[in-house]
């Protein structure tokens, strides 16, 4: 399955939600706040990244399946410091989890399990939408 190019209204979307995680809530284009102090002290170590599991390649797909996804992004995640959260704009919703990686390992893996885009978040920088597609 290809992963599609996330369309205008997708950007808006994905810039528009509202991300929970490690105690904050993130905007893309806003600095971080909020995060607890394990996970502030990670920041400060290096970069999170928020990504998920879900909906591969731009396509929704059942619950279920979303959540068997989800579980094997935490077995791939493995020993690496993470937290579960979710993306949400109006009703919709999507898991995600906010894992204590560099950006690299975090794109890698997000594309692993196909997905459109990570959000990148770094110390005393604006939260960043990276999109993994063109």
């Amino acid at each position: 399955m290809a992963v599609l190019a996330p369309t205008p209204a997708i950007l808006r979307s994905y810039r528009l939600s509202r991300y929970e995680a490690g105690g904050a809530v993130l905007h893309v284009g806003r600095i971080a706040t909020g995060l607890d102090a394990d996970w502030a002290a990670r920041l400060a170590g290096g970069g999170l990244v928020l990504l998920s599991a879900c909906n591969p390649g731009g396509r929704r797909q059942p619950d279920g399946w979303n959540d068997r996804m989800m579980r094997r992004l935490a077995e791939a995640l493995g020993r690496v410091p993470h937290a579960p959260g979710h993306g949400r704009l109006g009703i919709w919703s999507e898991a995600l989890v906010l894992a204590a990686l560099d950006r690299r390992r975090g794109i890698a893996l997000a594309r692993r399990f196909r997905q459109n885009a990570v959000i990148l978040v770094a110390r005393d920088r604006r939260v960043k939408l990276h999109l993994l597609v063109a």
